[in-house]
C-alpha cells in the first residue's frame, strides 16, 4: 500500500512540473523584445481616421489628420515599441507572429493579430 501512495504522489509531481515546464517554453517563445523588431517602413496616404491593422509578419499604422504615437504591446503588457507617425503617412513595421496591443495615445487601443 505504502508502494503505491509514493508512486501517486510520484505521478502528481511529474504532471506538475510537465505544466510548469510547458508554460515556461510558451513564455520564453511568445516574448517579444525590441530588437526582434525591423526598421519601419513609411509612405505616404490620404486618410483622415488614424487606423492600425496587423498582417503577415507586420503592423501598419496610419496616422489621419494629425501625428500620432502607437504604442505597441505584447500580450502580457510589455511595451514593445513606441511608434510617432507624422499626419498623412502610414508606418509599417515588421513583427514575430503573435497576438498585440496598441494603443494609439489619448484615443483608442486595439488588439492586434500578426500571422
Amino acid at each position: 500500500m505504502l508502494f503505491q501512495e509514493k508512486e501517486v504522489n510520484l505521478q502528481v509531481e511529474m504532471k506538475r512540473l510537465l505544466y510548469i515546464l510547458t508554460l515556461s517554453v510558451a513564455l520564453a517563445v511568445g516574448s517579444v523584445s525590441a530588437s526582434m523588431v525591423a526598421s519601419p517602413r513609411v509612405e505616404q496616404v490620404s486618410s483622415d481616421e488614424t487606423t492600425v491593422t496587423g498582417g503577415k509578419g507586420t503592423i501598419a499604422m496610419v496616422a489621419g489628420d494629425s501625428d500620432a504615437t502607437f504604442n505597441i504591446y505584447s500580450i502580457t503588457g510589455q511595451l514593445i515599441k513606441t511608434v510617432k507617425v507624422n499626419a498623412g503617412t502610414r508606418m509599417t513595421i515588421d513583427m514575430p507572429k503573435g497576438f498585440y496591443i496598441v494603443k494609439c495615445a489619448g484615443r483608442w487601443s486595439r488588439k492586434v493579430v500578426v500571422k
